[in-house]
């Protein structure tokens, strides 16, 4: 019996016709295609989430982003990729996890994390590094296989929408795989990667 799971998608560009925003919704979309799941969408733009500080108190957005992310059981990230690593949008709301300091657990223990960007050049594997030793630093547990979509301009469109089935098709198995991940840590503890067969000759990145 398939076991309910959360999944929390965090989407680091303020642009209007975002890639890395329709890359997350194309990622949610495999991930809620599993049975028993649910996702929600924490897209920056437009939520005017306050540059952190430890100096002040902490705005409403701050605190539902924090309390999203603790209730939930896994996460997809997604940003552009500027100068060779994140936004500063998408950094500076990952700062704000530090309220979960004192949670119990703390921070995103045994959360597994997808992450996602896109480029329009061919560097976007250098913000998904960047992604990865934040979700250390976090205590959290990014899944292996990872989707930099380099060369944006080619899977979507001028408005933003993805147009490329191929990279679509892909970006919903990484969303399932950490639905599987989530499934996996809340049974055993831990987690495997039995299943990356199943990715094989898909153009993912491991």
């Amino acid at each position: 019996m398939a076991v309910g799971v959360r999944v929390v998608g965090l989407g680091g560009s303020l642009r209007l016709g975002s890639t890395s925003l329709s890359a997350l919704e194309a990622a949610l979309g495999g991930a809620a295609s599993s049975a028993k799941v649910d996702t929600q969408l924490v897209a920056l733009n437009g939520f005017e989430l306050p540059l952190y500080t430890p100096e002040h108190g902490v705005p409403d957005n701050a605190r539902f982003l924090v309390d999203s992310v603790a209730a939930c059981d896994a996460m997809i990230w997604s940003s552009p990729t500027y100068h060779g690593s994140v936004s500063g949008a998408f950094k500076n709301a990952v700062d704000w996890l530090i309220l979960l300091a004192d949670a119990d657990p703390p921070y995103l223990t045994n959360k597994p994390v997808g992450l996602v960007v896109t480029a329009g050049g061919v560097q976007g594997l250098q913000a998904v590094n960047t992604m990865d030793f934040m979700v250390r630093a976090l205590r959290g547990w990014a899944v292996p296989l990872v989707m930099p979509v380099s060369q944006s301009w080619r899977a979507f469109d001028p408005a933003g929408r993805l147009v490329d089935e191929s990279i679509a098709e892909q970006l919903r198995g990484l969303g399932k795989e950490v639905v599987r991940a989530a499934r996996q840590f809340r049974k055993e503890g831990t987690c495997d990667y039995a299943d990356e067969r199943q990715f094989a000759g898909a153009g993912m990145t491991a």
